[in-house]
């Protein structure tokens, strides 16, 4: 480490993240010893769901959707297989994001902003320069449906960027309104519960780029947080994901398996379920010589639509324990707040 290096020296297009300093990490990266990743973590012990299936009628949907209650009770996430989305898909997604982050400074910072009201926007760590410490990524994030209303503002280089992460974000759509449904059957309130209001909610595609970082035990790529929605589905390129184990409160590392997906229960399902499903705290760690791209699919109800907690899961043994909020209330509470100090949206919802 060399001095007092900060972020705000660092232009855009020249954070050490983007520029791939390979001898150290700048003192703005450095996180605290008590949050410092583990270089050899414990492997985690989710659970992997086989949804073939799944779509029947037949006895074995209603397998998997105990199956995928009690990995949200336990964990809050879950790895899918035989999800139905082509794995040409999955590797056409993964390439366009991949080739957009080589892109030319110049062409990324189009799309440059630290506003997080923007619906297409580049930038690095969390917020640029205002952050006190940040994080070794670098990022796009743009709104995905309706697709129409939305693939023309996205970057028009690569020239297959459009197509490739449209088709994706299309067909993991359908995905995650079928999960959402299978979701809230598990908690008893029916596999139709969510559906209109989802149907009319938002995608944001989160595409993350994790360069190599010379001291990965120094740095994370993301600090610890929640996703405020109601869930994520996560496609990677290499697996750098540890979840937050919460009954020893160990950090361990998600396995990959090839052609999985991973599945986020967001903060709205715990709102909805009253805590019967707890939303899955997780970061995301680096690697000394790969670059790591993921590509976070976020669902959840319309911008100003409240999510709150189901009549059905109230009662005097299980009292209201959530407030209820809107994707806006989110990205106001992110505007205002430093995520890296800990406090997490969910915190705020909570009735004490």
């Amino acid at each position: 480490m060399e001095g007092d290096e900060c972020s705000s020296s660092f232009p855009m297009g020249e954070t050490a993240q983007e520029t791939g300093l390979s001898t150290h990490v700048p003192e703005c990266y450095v996180i605290p010893t008590s949050h410092r990743p583990s270089l050899n973590p414990e492997t985690a012990d989710v659970p992997v769901i086989d949804l073939v299936g799944f779509r029947d009628s037949s006895s074995r949907r209603s397998v998997t959707v105990n199956d995928i209650g009690n990995a949200c009770r336990r964990y809050g996430f879950f790895q899918i297989t035989n999800h139905g989305i082509d794995q040409f898909v999955l590797d056409g997604a993964l390439s366009s994001a991949f080739d957009f982050f080589r892109l030319p400074t110049e062409e990324k910072s189009k799309f440059m902003s630290n506003d997080v009201h923007k619906p297409v926007r580049y930038g690095t760590s969390l917020k640029d320069g205002v952050d006190k410490i940040q994080f070794w990524r670098v990022f796009l994030k743009h709104y995905a449906y309706p697709l129409e209303d939305w693939v023309m503002s996205w970057p028009e280089n690569p020239p297959a960027y459009r197509e490739q992460m449209g088709r994706y974000a299309a067909e993991v759509r359908k995905l995650a309104l079928e999960i959402t449904g299978a979701i809230t059957e598990s908690l008893g309130i029916g596999a139709k519960y969510l559906s209109n209001k989802m149907e009319e909610g938002m995608q944001v595609m989160a595409v993350n780029c994790y360069p190599p970082c010379p001291q990965p035990g120094l740095a994370l790529g993301l600090p610890s947080h929640s996703d405020y929605g109601c869930l994520t589905i996560l496609l990677q390129s290499t697996t750098s994901l540890e979840i937050l184990d919460t009954k020893d409160g160990k950090w361990r590392a998600v396995p990959e398996l090839k052609g999985t997906l991973h599945v986020h229960v967001g903060d709205h399902v715990e709102v909805l379920s009253n805590g019967r499903y707890k939303s899955v705290v997780h970061r995301a760690t680096l690697h000394k010589e790969r670059t790591r791209i993921s590509i976070a699919s976020l669902h959840s109800l319309g911008m100003d639509e409240k999510m709150e907690t189901a009549e059905e899961l109230v009662d005097e043994e299980h009292p209201k324990g959530y407030k209820e909020s809107s994707f806006r209330d989110f990205l106001n509470f992110l505007a205002k707040n430093d995520l890296a100090e800990g406090k997490g949206f969910i915190e705020t919802l909570k009735i004490q």
